[in-house]
């Protein structure tokens, strides 16, 4: 089995040296409920922490480390999006970097003696197995882990502890992305070039994406704010598709996919096509916005009250 005091080690000089003062916590795991095809491919499910001290990360992971790292169900990892960097420790206990700054991470992997090879296998180059801690018998495991109850070596059990106590919430296949240092430099320029996003210009681009995504979900439930918060919304999308219109034609089309999911889903939300919210002045776009096409067709009491206020309703 791998050595988890090493892998902490590693995960410990790689915060401190490369995430700052804060990141957050990525775990993986696959889910309780499996397909029903049999040709069906079971995938993980992926929980993101919000960003937090690297120290209250490592505090609350540390319990449960060694068992998220022997259990063949579970992968972690850690990430400033802001500044290129992750650090991911997959089920299939291969670890992975993401970073713009190569030679500092390979520094840093040198002097954990872990060399770089011209070949190196993994396993998914060859048919394998995911074993979770609970199908060994109690003598294969290391005696720290025998000791465990089998409700603690569950790791639905304890994936969800450790989930509860960092209030991680799910993320989409589609939003589990990477933005590099330099993506996110391009986006910050843009930001600061204007008045009413450069205060969002040194922030998590991520952040806002998934801010996006958790506005479309509300709306897909039923959007319980009034017509102001909902505006609120639409004018996110207005912030990403000013980001959009001014960064690079290639970071533009890595930005459309990552988006591609949650307007896709915002647009069936939208109902009543025939009228549209009127969009403010700014920022001046060259795109048709299509979330202001419509409105939400699951709306709370508020916001139902709003736009009969507002003549919505009135033929």
């Amino acid at each position: 089995m791998a050595n988890h005091s090493r892998i902490l080690r590693l995960f410990s000089d790689f915060a401190r040296q490369c995430f700052g003062d804060e990141a957050f916590l990525i775990l993986e795991f696959y889910p309780d409920e499996w397909p029903k095809q049999k040709e069906e491919t079971p995938t993980p499910t992926v929980f993101y922490s919000p960003y937090l001290p690297t120290g209250e990360i490592f505090q609350a992971l540390t319990p449960y480390l060694e068992r998220i790292i022997h259990d063949g169900f579970v992968g972690f990892g850690m990430a400033n999006n802001r500044l290129g960097m992750e650090m991911f420790y997959s089920e299939e206990k291969v670890l992975t970097c993401f970073t713009g700054n190569h030679l500092k991470v390979m520094d840093l992997l040198a002097k954990h003696d872990l060399r770089h090879r011209q070949k190196l296998f993994l396993p998914a180059d060859f048919g394998h197995d995911h074993l979770s801690l609970q199908c060994h018998a109690r003598h294969q495991l290391p005696e720290e882990l025998a000791q465990f109850s089998d409700r603690d070596l569950d790791y639905l059990v304890f994936c969800k502890e450790l989930g509860d106590a960092l209030e991680m919430f799910p993320v989409e296949d589609g939003l589990a992305f990477f933005l590099s240092k330099k993506d996110q430099d391009q986006v910050e320029r843009c930001l600061s070039g204007h008045p009413d996003y450069a205060v969002f210009a040194d922030e998590d681009f991520g952040a806002v994406i998934l801010d996006w995504n958790d506005f479309v979900e509300e709306c897909e439930r039923c959007f319980e704010g009034d017509l102001f918060e909902y505006q609120q919304g639409l004018q996110l999308r207005d912030l990403l598709q000013y980001v959009l219109e001014g960064v690079s034609p290639q970071l533009k089309i890595k930005l459309e996919r990552i988006l591609s999911d949650p307007d896709q889903r915002f647009r069936k939300a939208l109902g009543d096509h025939r009228k549209r919210l009127d969009p403010p002045e700014e920022p001046r776009l060259t795109s048709e916005r299509f979330w202001y096409q419509g409105v939400c067709r699951n709306q709370g009491s508020d916001l139902r009250r709003d736009l009969i206020r507002h003549g919505w309703y009135t033929p």
